[in-house]
Parts: C-alpha cells; structure tokens; sequence
C-alpha cells in the first residue's frame, strides 16, 4: 500500500514539474533577427553573421535547452538545442543570442542553418517534444545589411525595422525600446526642483510608520495583558472581574518582572552561580619552579 502511494506522489510530482516547465518554456520569443551582418555585432569568433534572439518574457528563469530552433516548417526538430551548457538558462526578462552561420560545432549558440536576405525566412521555436509550437516568425524578404526585424518592444506583438535612423537601433541581446527618460520623474523634478516636497513626503512616511508601528505594539500588549488576566482568572477560579481587579490578578509588579527578565536572561545566556563541584589538578611539566628561581631575583648576571 505504501509503496503503491509512494508511486502515484512522484507520479503526481513529475506531471506537476512537466507542467511548469511546459508553462515556463511558452514564455520565449523570438525577439529580435538580423539577417544580413555587414558591420554589427560579431560572434565569438569575431566574425558578422546572421543572428537570432530570443526573450524571455516571464520572471522566472528558463531553460533553452532541449527545446529546438528552425528555419523550415517541414522541419521543426532542425536545430536542438544542446543540453548541459549552463548559459542556455535565461534569466527573468532577458535574453539569449543564437547565430544563424550554418555552423554548430562551433558552440551552443550557432546553429545549423542559414538565412537567406534574397526571400523570406521562417524562423520558429519548439518545445522540448518537438511538436508544441512556442513561437515563429516570418521575415519579409530583402532585409538590408545591418537591418534588424524586431519587435517593437520585448514581447510585443507589433514588428519593426531597426537600424534606419539615430534613434533606432539594433539591440542584440539587450532591450529592444532603450528608455532614456523617465516621464514621472522629469515631472517630478519640474515641480519640486529643490527636493522640499520629496523631504516632506519622506518625513511623513517615517511619522506615520512610527505612529503605526506604536498602535500596533500596544495593541498587542493590551491583548496579552487581557489574555494574562483571563488565564489568572481561570487559574485561581474567579469569575468575577471586579474581584480580580482588587487583588490585581494577571499583572505583576516592576520587581517581579524584573527578577524573571533576569532569570530567563541567565537562563537563556548560561550565566547562573552554579559551579562545576570538580577539581581537576594537572601536573607541572617543567621540573622546576620559577618562585624558587634565583635567576629572577638577580639584578645583573654575576662575572665568572
């Protein structure tokens, strides 16, 4: 029987980790390709080719490995993805770099095929099994050099060309909308440029902290107060309240809690007058004693 038990719970186990790394792997996308490499980004090997990225959109970590990249919708399986490499493992919200060279014993990261500027390229990702589709994409045929298909912002559903104008850039393994302002602090900044509104904003945050933190303490302490005399009550088998209140049931004096915040302190630390009731004598190991020695009581070293 427990053994039959023990067989449905990591049943049960791996369907449960299958399932999240399922749910996990349908956040990659294919973020951003550049097709033709002229004078962008190079490779490990310092060469300009083809490139592929992908972005996880999720905030948790995700694994590549296993999955498989293609370029040909009769052949989802082209490329796997090799298993071990620790940096298939795609941090929250960041990215990985694949370069389409046609040449994978070079590394992980360079797969086994290539894209072809003169017609339009299918690219697409999948799962593990080779069949669950996580994303694919058609690149418009006649991509120019240094030209990169990307969407819009990472994750986003709308497609652009990068690279056209100063303030569109190709952005391999990074952010594909580089912010360079923020419109709330900007505004910030236009009305409270001297920072007095920040100051007061900061003060009455740690007031009002303060203020919450003293409610909530003696809140506390009322309760256990109560609970305290309610136990005392019960303990002593009165019922009454005013009686109780007479003989000061449930609440002690500054002396006694004093003394038992000292013995539990004592307690708590070892440190009690109790002493170790054994005698241990060890025997001197040098044969002779330095109080009987004449060589300490001499002011200068006698001439011979």
């Amino acid at each position: 029987m427990n053994k039959k038990r023990i067989g449905i719970f990591i049943a049960l186990l791996a369907m449960v980790c299958m399932g999240l790394r399922a749910q996990s792997a349908t956040s990659l996308r294919i973020n951003e390709v550049l097709v033709v490499n002229d004078q962008n980004y190079q490779d490990d090997y310092g060469l300009h080719n083809a490139w592929i990225e992908i972005f996880n959109t999720s905030f948790a970590s995700v694994n590549l490995e296993g999955c498989f990249l293609t370029n040909d919708k009769n052949n989802p399986t082209k490329y796997p993805i090799p298993k071990g490499d620790v940096l298939t493992l795609i941090k929250p919200r960041q990215h990985a770099l694949f370069w389409a060279d046609g040449m994978p014993n070079r590394g992980t990261f360079h797969v086994n095929f290539t894209l072809d500027p003169n017609k339009e390229n299918y690219i697409a990702l999948y799962d593990s099994n080779g069949k669950t589709l996580i994303d694919e994409v058609p690149i418009p045929a006649g991509q120019l050099a240094d030209r990169s298909y990307a969407r819009e912002k990472d994750g986003s559903a709308n497609w652009v060309v990068k690279g056209e104008g100063e303030h569109s850039y190709v952005t391999p393994s990074t952010n594909n909308m580089t912010i360079d302002k923020n419109p709330k602090i900007e505004n910030f900044k236009k009305h409270d440029s001297i920072g007095i509104g920040m100051a007061i904003i900061a003060m009455s945050v740690v007031f009002i902290g303060l203020v919450l933190l003293y409610l909530s303490f003696k809140a506390v302490g009322n309760v256990a107060v109560r609970l305290g005399k309610k136990n005392a009550m019960k303990a002593t088998g009165i019922t009454d309240k005013t009686e109780a209140k007479e003989k000061n049931l449930g609440s002690h004096t500054g002396e006694e809690t004093a003394a038992i915040s000292m013995a539990l302190h004592e307690y708590l630390n070892d440190a009690h007058d109790v002493e170790d009731m054994i005698l241990t004598i060890n025997k001197v190991k040098r044969t002779y004693s330095p109080w009987s020695s004449k060589i300490y009581t001499l002011r200068q070293t006698p001439k011979r």
